[in-house]
């Protein structure tokens, strides 16, 4: 979960660094994205609110900009914003971005977007049912929304840091599956997928994974970039490096820790995955 990345999301524009976890999570999460767009013949896509507890910010969307659809993405922090609208056309994609103060109201027309998307998010949002109301309106034909997996051991971990004092913005209630399912059941959708996701080997903690897998693992079963707990000076592990190009076999290394996550039964994913997911249809 990550939480301390409420208040330094700004380093990772400066530094992109996201080490394993954060790499193998987007990899997987595309592939959703794209077999969810392609599902629904999605032309375009909104993604409110952008920010949600991963490395860099506002980059959730690009395998789908890169397939073609039109996206747009709202944030409610305007320096944020501004980093996102630079880094998007630093690499050279294009995008709508759109300042959003409380997501009480989302300003476009009645179904103006055929997907919608969420990703570990909607605990910034301060009014729910409000936010879920307008999602709805906006979107024609799926939701995707995405919550932290609160049964894995690596989300109770990590809460033992929380506390509603200390993280007044957090808001944990608007995680919970069974409500949003029932909240957009009554607006007219119904729950076409859901299940956990981003269960690699190894849990959902703080630590980084780099470190994790050199102390669980031997060197020689670890890839080289790997095998040193600490990176070289100037080196990083960022998903940038391979939508500009410059890493072709990025998503193929980090295919290869799925191993887990395409055999393991759904009641160890339960415990294990990082992450779940609901794709939502009228």
């Amino acid at each position: 979960m990550a939480i301390p990345i409420i208040n330094d999301w700004e380093k990772f524009f400066d530094s992109p660094h996201e080490g394993l976890g954060s790499s193998y999570e987007r990899i997987v999460l595309n592939e959703l994205l794209l077999a969810t767009a392609n599902k629904y013949e999605a032309r375009n896509v909104l993604e409110s609110p952008s920010f949600g507890f991963t490395g860099i910010s506002g980059i959730n969307l690009f395998a789908l900009a890169d397939s073609g659809l039109e996206v747009t993405l709202e944030d409610d922090n305007p320096r944020r914003l501004e980093l996102i609208r630079n880094l998007w056309h630093t690499m050279d994609r294009s995008f709508t971005a759109r300042h959003n103060p409380d997501f009480r109201r989302l300003d476009y027309p009645d179904r103006a977007f055929d997907l919608s998307f969420s990703f570990s998010a909607l605990w910034f949002v301060p009014d729910l049912k409000a936010f879920l109301s307008e999602l709805s309106r906006v979107t024609a034909k799926a939701i995707f929304i995405s919550v932290p997996n609160r049964s894995g051991l690596g989300y109770k971990m990590q809460l033992k840091d929380y506390s509603a004092e200390k993280y007044p913005d957090l808001r944990l209630s608007n995680i919970d599956p069974p409500s949003i399912i029932r909240l957009l059941k009554n607006l007219g959708w119904k729950l076409a997928e859901s299940g956990c996701f981003d269960c690699p080997p190894w849990p959902d903690i703080g630590m980084t994974k780099e470190e994790l897998l050199a102390k669980w693992l031997p060197g020689r079963l670890l890839p080289k970039k790997l095998s040193q707990p600490k990176e070289e000076e100037g080196e990083t592990l960022s998903i940038l490096s391979y939508y500009s190009g410059d890493d072709p076999g990025f998503a193929d290394r980090m295919r290869s820790y799925q191993w887990l996550e395409n055999a393991a039964p759904e009641a160890l994913k339960r415990v294990w995955a990082h992450h779940f997911r609901m794709v939502f249809e009228r």
